[in-house]
């Protein structure tokens, strides 16, 4: 416990003397290191005069007692490990991101929920958070110096250290952060641009949000989001933000997609910060690329965080692995939805039974999908699950082959949002399954 402390004091600075008969050999190395002085002997009160600060970690409660009475009667702030009733002061659990430090404290109650609470915290908080916090204390000056006004300096900071900007620094691209940061104060219209960030919220299961999208999610102004977006990805979402449906449906686009492209646009040249939450993967189906395509026209900031695709989380919870050394060396994601009447694809490269298919948007299309790959070479005995709200707590499976997925899916009637696995992986399913309801 003092060789702990120890290593908290002396990263703080702190000149160090050390009274024990024996120490730890990494506790001499530190002092050693830091100029500290280890006294080698029993505890006398002389040992606290001149100090400022004293911690008793002791395995003697006798001494413990002993150096606390000493402190208090010498005015000297004291801690006496695991004893909250000996101690004029708390050390706090601390999230280090220097220079930003973040302490949590339990009054002494209960140290161990404020190390789990620290563990939770720093899950929360990256690591480069420090870079960011030294690279807004570089350019401090810089920035008062050019806006003056104390209101439009802090919405100055609020975007910059919650947008692009601190996402360069974040990633290690701090040439980058500054040169935007210095564009951005020289251009007095981009001082307050909005940016868009087009988020991947994933198959359903909140849990499976990236730290990255709950952060943006955090920080926007405004929240634009489709009817595959789980409710309770939409509710970590600021209270104060903006929420914005734009759901589409099959053959009924309540929103058209232009419609939403320039609504970004507008809402950025706002001033906004908004968050485009899209269900699993932006670049997965999701047009997220048309979107991106106006916002860099019009020279707005913009960012795509990937989220996990449908294919991987709905088939993972529905312990059908894509790829299996003795099943498919390949997996191919198809768009399974109409153009017209059918499905169009070049269905002849799709026989190969060491390659999984997964079919998107496939549920309508479904008897064209068994009927052409079956036309063109697939065995009629290939199996082929339906999995219906795929990682959510409505999921469910339904299992079949080429020759009888179109009755199975009959009898069952599933409803959208559905993923469709073609493929000897999914007879992995009766062993790995763990998640969900199953029908065949």
């Amino acid at each position: 416990m003092a060789t702990r402390k120890a290593r908290l004091l002396l990263r703080a600075g702190a000149g160090l003397t050390v009274v024990a008969p024996t120490i730890t050999a990494e506790l001499q190395a530190l002092l050693a290191e830091n100029t500290g002085v280890w006294q080698q002997r029993e505890y006398r009160e002389a040992d606290l005069h001149g100090r400022t600060l004293v911690v008793a970690a002791t395995p003697d409660k006798t001494v413990n007692e002993q150096v606390f009475r000493d402190a208090v009667r010498q005015s000297i702030q004291v801690n006496v490990v695991d004893a909250p009733e000996l101690c004029t002061f708390i050390f706090p659990s601390i999230v280090d991101r220097d220079p930003l430090l973040i302490a949590i404290t339990s009054s002494g109650r209960s140290p161990v929920l404020a190390r789990i609470m620290r563990r939770k915290i720093e899950a929360l908080v990256p690591a480069a958070y420090g870079k960011l916090a030294g690279f807004a204390g570089r350019f401090r000056d810089l920035v008062k110096g050019a806006i003056p006004q104390d209101t439009a300096r802090r919405l100055f900071w609020e975007q910059a250290l919650e947008g692009t900007i601190a996402e360069h620094v974040l990633v290690g691209r701090e040439s980058a952060a500054e040169e935007q940061l210095r564009e951005r104060l020289q251009d007095t219209g981009a001082l307050y641009k909005g940016e868009v960030y087009l988020v991947g919220a994933g198959p359903g299961d909140p849990d499976l949000l990236t730290f990255k999208a709950a952060r943006l999610l955090q920080s926007a102004d405004v929240v634009l989001y489709d009817r595959l977006v789980a409710p309770a990805i939409v509710d970590m979402s600021r209270r104060d933000a903006q929420r914005i449906y734009v759901g589409k449906r099959r053959a009924d686009h309540s929103v058209e997609q232009t419609t939403i492209n320039q609504l970004l646009v507008d809402l950025a040249l706002q001033g906004k910060r908004v968050v485009r939450l899209k269900g699993g993967d932006p670049f997965i189906f999701g047009r997220g690329g048309e979107e991106i395509e106006l916002l860099a026209k019009h020279r707005i900031p913009f960012q795509v965080v990937p989220g996990i695709t449908a294919a991987n989380g709905a088939a993972c919870y529905a312990g059908i692995p894509l790829t299996h050394r003795d099943y498919a060396q390949s997996v191919r994601f198809v768009a399974g939805y109409l153009k017209g009447n059918s499905v169009e694809h070049d269905w002849s490269s799709f026989q190969s039974p060491t390659e999984t298919l997964v079919f998107y948007m496939g549920l309508v299309g479904l008897p064209d999908i068994c009927a052409q790959l079956q036309a063109h070479g697939r065995s009629p005995d290939t199996p082929v699950a339906l999995i219906e709200r795929g990682t959510t707590l409505e999921q469910k499976v339904l299992l079949g082959t080429l020759a009888t997925m179109v009755d199975v899916v009959a009898r069952a009637q599933p409803s959208a949002p559905t993923l469709i696995i073609v493929g000897n992986v999914v007879r992995l399913h009766a062993t790995l399954s763990w998640f969900g309801e199953v029908e065949v």
